[in-house]
């Protein structure tokens, strides 16, 4: 009797990691129903809290990020990781997986390695339009790389490549929430155009501190918003909020139904992760983007010019957002054409089914593991 499926899905740190790993592994038990998932994620972040929300069994490894400011603080980080490999490794043997898939993250770079290192079929997915670091390194033993844009044979082996685009939400994909309904859940005027404003799952400091230094602007706009802060600056927003008077603003640390918030938006101020990109993909929402200056290899600003250069989505540097940001979203709201345009554009790059593509390509390879090994 053939044994049950079992794979690992492995990284984490943002919502941008977590919401991919956890579609892609609803896609293989929609596909498979008796596959045993276990995801591997690092101690202390939100993966450790989301996976098990969603469904799923969750072990967590000691790893940190390098501190490229203070270099022998990375002392510590060479021991956790040192640490993390060997728990992977415990992990691995232990659960017996067939193949193993990494969304990015920290916990992704420790699992790969030593399922690859004993004979594990893996398979990366890579968000966004330049490769990091450790997924590069991670593809030399990579059987199969799911990329989220063309031209990606500057960094993976072309054979290996299956252009797949990024899972989104689940929720969204099906998503038949109106614009009124969208309206009523934030409790706004109807006869108002409305601007979500999304940092992450995390926040955004720029945008956050733009938001805040442009009460004003807001106040005489003719204009809502939906401003997501982020934990870190809700309390901030509210005393600023507090002191500006009555404001044509619904205010959240964060935003359980993001089905609402779309359907509520005629345009999205969002930094450019790749995970935000594929959700306005999929839904056609005109956005301005303003890249994190913040991330490994600048990979936002890439992400966002990939979209200007389609007449997909506006763009404005971080550096420049303060001056810049408030006035071009109320300004761009009012112009039907350019929202339009924005709208066609980017629903063009749009991924309707990346969580089944990827879902079938891991059975693919678990499946040969399992045949070839007896288990």
């Amino acid at each position: 009797m053939e044994e049950k499926l079992r794979i690992i899905i492995s990284g984490g740190g943002t919502g941008g990691h977590i919401f991919p790993a956890v579609s892609i592994a609803n896609a293989i038990k929609e596909q498979h129903p008796e596959a045993e998932i276990l995801f591997v994620g690092a101690e202390g972040r939100m993966e450790m809290q989301r996976v098990p929300a969603a469904g799923y069994e969750i072990k967590g490894l000691p790893i940190c990020g390098f501190d490229r400011k203070n270099l022998l603080k990375n002392v510590v980080v060479l021991c956790k990781l040192a640490q993390s490999q060997l728990k992977a490794y415990s992990i691995i043997k232990q659960f017996k997986p067939h193949a193993a898939v990494g969304v990015g993250g920290y916990a992704s770079g420790p699992t790969l390695k030593m399922a690859g290192m004993m004979g594990v079929p893996t398979l990366i997915q890579e968000q966004n339009s330049y490769a990091g670091v450790t997924n590069k390194l991670l593809a030399k033993k990579a059987k199969k790389i799911c990329v989220a844009y063309g031209g990606m044979e500057k960094f993976f082996e072309k054979e290996k490549i299956i252009l797949t685009g990024n899972p989104v939400r689940q929720g969204l994909v099906n998503n038949k929430i109106t614009r009124e309904e969208g309206i009523n859940f934030f409790n706004l005027d109807p006869a108002k155009k409305t601007i979500l404003v999304i940092g992450g799952s995390l926040g955004a400091r720029t945008i956050n501190q733009c938001i805040m230094k442009n009460l004003k602007k807001i106040k005489d706009s003719e204009v809502q918003f939906v401003w997501q802060t982020g934990k870190i600056y809700y309390e901030q927003a509210l005393q600023k909020i507090e002191k500006a008077g009555k404001l044509p603003l619904f205010v959240t640390d964060f935003i359980s139904s993001m089905e609402h918030a779309y359907a509520a938006a005629d345009l999205v101020i969002s930094r450019a992760g790749a995970g935000s990109i594929s959700e306005f993909c999929l839904l056609g929402k005109p956005v301005i983007l303003v890249p994190s200056p913040n991330v490994a290899e600048d990979h936002q600003t890439k992400n966002a010019l990939a979209l200007v250069d389609k007449s997909a989505a506006l763009y404005v540097k971080d550096s420049e957002a303060e001056e810049k940001l408030v006035e071009t979203a109320i300004d761009t709201i009012h112009k039907e054409a350019i929202l339009e345009d924005l709208s066609i554009n980017i629903k063009k790059l749009a991924f309707t089914n990346s969580a089944s593509i990827i879902a079938e390509e891991v059975y693919k390879l678990a499946n040969e593991y399992r045949h070839k090994h007896g288990n």
